[in-house]
């Protein structure tokens, strides 16, 4: 049934688990059954605590601002907090386990009763959760979880297992397509500066492209420390094919996005990135590193995989899309498959079956 639903994915195969949500299906009892559409009694109060500052272009942060959104066009009042605030509240929503458990913590001392949903977002996932006692807790507390994709159910206990629900992150398809430059192939590489996400993994194998190749890499992203900034400027100095634009407005991030004709995720490891879903939207695809978090989007089979860290491999998959065109009409066709699972309706969908469940 998991094959029938997400052609060439079956990391779920074989997982027993019940109380899950997955592509609009209830899993219960080892049984699949649409969920069903309610209607809200009255609007909740709702506060969404995200680690990410205000203001900032942090994935959280952009996260929880479209959530609130979402929440709030089901009918809801949404408060966007950084750290739990003892208003009245009838339902938290807390963004990554470890960063937000005081939060948890705090807001099952004060309403015990009430529910609360802990999202895990990445490296609360894949690196906090086996060592950090904080990220354990805010499960055990947390009335139901969410995962950004479906891989990640791997990662969690069938305890933990029962009580998550897999949202994939939605963007909006552009009205119309930014028309790509003709005189180079641009890969855009966006996401913030660094260590987990491998920034310039992208930059260091276009180091090795043959002279005659079109392909220019366009990174957007802030500097996270002194050192990566210094290091990407650097990398400009010595790397004619490689440019560095420091973070953009949301708007213009997107329509640079829009125009490449190729986007690389190369993080070390991360929930479902927010630029991910606004490839597909946009009709770009990707290359990315073989990691959970683009698996549960992707697929297993997907072609544009190269392993975490892999220079060679990366400088490869670039010739190859820019100079076969039919694996790059692989690459589109394979996004294609799955770009229903990033349509905003699908995820207001999932929201409003996760929320009927808990109040």
């Amino acid at each position: 049934m998991c094959r029938d639903l997400f052609p060439g994915f079956s990391v779920l195969l074989g997982l027993h688990v019940s109380g899950i949500t997955w592509l609009g299906v209830k899993v219960q009892a080892g049984k699949l059954f649409p969920v069903s559409t309610y209607a809200m009694s009255s609007p909740l109060r709702i506060q969404m605590v995200t680690p990410a500052p205000a203001r900032s272009l942090h994935g959280n942060r952009v996260t929880a601002l479209r959530w609130a959104r979402i929440l709030r066009s089901l009918g809801h009042r949404v408060q966007v907090t950084t750290q739990y605030e003892a208003t009245s509240t009838d339902l938290l929503v807390a963004l990554h386990a470890r960063r937000s458990a005081a939060a948890v913590a705090d807001f099952a001392s004060q309403y015990p009763e009430k529910p609360s949903i802990v999202a895990l977002t990445g490296t609360d996932l894949y690196h906090d959760l086996p060592q950090s006692q904080l990220a354990q807790e805010s499960l055990r507390l947390a009335t139901r979880l969410v995962i950004l994709q479906p891989d990640g159910l791997r990662f969690l206990t069938a305890r933990q297992r029962n009580k998550t629900h897999a949202i994939i992150q939605s963007a909006r398809k552009p009205v119309r397509r930014v028309p790509p430059l003709k005189r180079v192939m641009e890969v855009a590489v966006v996401a913030h500066l660094r260590m987990v996400k491998d920034p310039f993994r992208v930059a260091l194998a276009s180091r090795q492209l043959p002279p005659s190749s079109k392909i220019r890499v366009v990174q957007i992203g802030k500097a996270l420390s002194p050192a990566m900034e210094e290091r990407a400027r650097r990398e400009m100095a010595r790397n004619a094919r490689y440019h560095w634009l420091g973070q953009l407005p949301r708007w213009k991030t997107l329509q640079r996005l829009r125009r490449s004709r190729l986007v690389v995720v190369s993080s070390r490891l991360v929930g479902a990135p927010n630029v991910a879903s606004e490839a597909l939207a946009a009709d770009i695809p990707m290359l990315s590193s073989h990691i959970s978090g683009m698996i549960g989007l992707l697929g297993e089979d997907y072609p544009g995989y190269f392993p975490v860290g892999d220079t060679d491999r990366v400088r490869q998959l670039l010739l190859q899309a820019e100079q076969d065109r039919g694996f790059y009409q692989q690459l589109q066709a394979s996004c294609r498959r799955v770009q229903h699972l990033v349509t905003p309706r699908r995820e207001k969908r999932l929201w409003k079956d996760l929320l009927a469940e808990i109040t």
